[in-house]
């Protein structure tokens, strides 16, 4: 048995190779696919950083809070029946239903957040549950929702559908950039800064740092720490959303039940690659993962491997700095 499996395998040297040349010739290709998938992350993975932040609290049903504003808009998208025929509607029709699709998609999640919140968080923190109590509560609820999702929906992924088609806008060294990766990059960059700036200097952003900091002396300071945990989860609803545009427009036929999974995984990877409980680290990190991602799929010849080098290089990176690229944490963030 033993020695006719090891025949089966393949040699080492065709099981891994490094294919530097190829890299060399697609580097930048790679990046800007990298760096489009890598915003996609940073937008899910804020999430993940402000409920930890808050409540030191690895919320695995943010996934599914991400497919559900998949749904959303693909259904939106579906009603206005966008499909082979929606590149060829005028430009501003196309602007108008892609907004609305993202304003769907926003609220969808940001409900979803608030649900799960209500409904699987608070009754475990009023009766002051331990800390692992939240974290199988956050699994249950993860694969709750998947399963629903499927019982309604069934195992296939949903019709593809045809945003719009992309378009050349520049050239660097031979490499196309395309109107659709520029939309999502700039897009989720120009999110990633408005939150920032709220989390930093507006009023509810003071308290969702103070929360974070310190709950019990924020609550005597007159902050309501309920309010704040609701305000974190409906923000991190808002962003899953909108990446659930941008992933629909990347991954057409990726909408379907299970769909949030492994885009979560790398969502909370991105995380703690830049730093989990750090706004700005969440941006990092899922650049940083989209890059690594997609440079270690091009070295290593084959698209399998694109999880599996992001990851290792995520170990790496928590051996030699545990707290992430950028450090620290959103209470004692000075952003």
């Amino acid at each position: 048995m033993l020695p006719s499996l090891l025949a089966s395998m393949p040699m080492d040297n065709d099981w891994i190779s490094f294919d530097v040349p190829s890299l060399i010739e697609n580097f930048w290709s790679a990046t800007f696919d990298g760096l489009t998938f890598g915003s996609i992350y940073a937008l899910v993975a804020l999430g993940y950083t402000l409920v930890y932040g808050v409540l030191n609290l690895i919320n695995f049903a943010h996934s599914e809070v991400f497919i559900m504003g998949c749904f959303g808009v693909w259904f939106t998208l579906s009603a206005l029946n966008f499909g082979p025929s929606a590149p060829h509607l005028g430009f501003w029709a196309i602007v108008g239903n892609l907004i609305l699709a993202l304003v769907v998609g926003m609220i969808v999640s940001a409900l979803t957040a608030v649900i799960v919140e209500r409904v699987a968080y608070r009754p475990l923190r009023r009766r002051n549950a331990p800390r692992l109590a939240f974290l199988i509560t956050a699994i249950g609820v993860s694969f709750s929702i998947q399963y629903l999702l499927y019982l309604w929906r069934g195992p296939s992924p949903e019709r593809a559908l045809t945003m719009f088609h992309p378009t050349p806008i520049f050239d660097v060294f031979g490499t196309i950039i395309d109107s659709q990766q520029i939309v999502i990059v700039v897009a989720a960059v120009i999110m990633m800064i408005v939150i920032d700036l709220f989390i930093s200097r507006s009023r509810t952003g003071r308290g969702i740092r103070a929360v974070a900091q310190d709950p019990d002396t924020a609550t005597l300071m007159g902050v309501n720490k309920e309010r704040i945990i609701m305000t974190t989860f409906i923000i991190g609803g808002i962003l899953a959303g909108a990446a659930a545009l941008f992933y629909t427009m990347k991954i057409p036929s990726g909408v379907q039940y299970n769909g949030g999974f492994i885009l979560g995984i790398k969502a909370f990877a991105a995380a703690v690659l830049g730093g989990i409980g750090n706004v700005r680290g969440a941006l990092v990190g899922g650049l940083l993962l989209g890059l690594i991602g997609n440079y270690g799929q091009i070295l290593l010849g084959n698209s399998q491997w694109t999880d599996v080098v992001a990851f290792l290089v995520l170990v790496l990176v928590l051996i030699l700095r545990p707290q992430g690229v950028l450090g620290s944490s959103l209470g004692r963030s000075k952003a």
